[in-house]
């Protein structure tokens, strides 16, 4: 049963706009990265800020920071579970009664579609494409790419709301209401 919050309609609106700006900024940037930078080399690196931030082409065929190399096809699996479990929570559920909620899972939703795309070889190959390169000394990270940044923040932005009690902001429950009530009249 879709959710009778009456800002339920602007909030799914919000939901599917940060989903789909988020894919879009992802794919077009790894796309204008590739055709600039090219295929992974060796030695491929370009500095914004030497030895710290930079771009440096690479494909991923596993997961986060690389683990389950070659299991494109079980992680693509996952994607449309994860993406199903999102549109019914948002669209069935009562989750847009929650503004914060609804921003984190229409960041992630954006970058597991940005991802997904890459997974299926809609690019011409199954992996996905890493280009955002940061290094502190000897230190690399792994390189990343927009999808990866927006399933942070929004994953981010999940816990942090679990960690407050995942109370919406804005909108007190009703026994709140019914409490500062009763203290305001004593």
């Amino acid at each position: 049963m879709a959710s009778s919050h009456p800002d339920h309609h602007w909030r799914c609106v919000l939901f599917l706009s940060l989903a789909a700006l988020g894919c879009a900024a992802d794919l077009l940037t790894k796309s204008w990265v590739f055709q600039w930078r090219g295929m992974p080399t060796p030695n491929n690196e370009w500095w914004i800020w030497e030895g710290v931030l930079g771009i440096e082409t690479a494909i991923n065929t596993g997961a986060l920071f690389g683990m389950g190399q070659g299991q494109v096809f079980f992680f693509a699996t996952v994607s449309f579970f994860a993406i199903g479990g999102i549109l019914y929570w948002v669209f069935l559920g009562h989750v847009t009664r929650d503004l914060l909620v609804t921003v984190a899972l229409g960041l992630i939703l954006g970058g597991i579609l940005g991802n997904l795309y890459d997974r299926l070889g809609f690019w011409g190959q199954c992996g996905v494409r890493d280009w955002i390169l940061i290094r502190y000394r000897s230190f690399t990270w792994p390189n990343f790419n927009i999808a990866d940044s927006l399933l942070v923040v929004g994953a981010g932005i999940l816990m942090w709301h679990a960690y407050r009690g995942g109370k919406p902001a804005a909108e007190p429950s009703g026994s709140d209401v019914s409490v500062k009530a009763e203290s305001s009249a004593n």
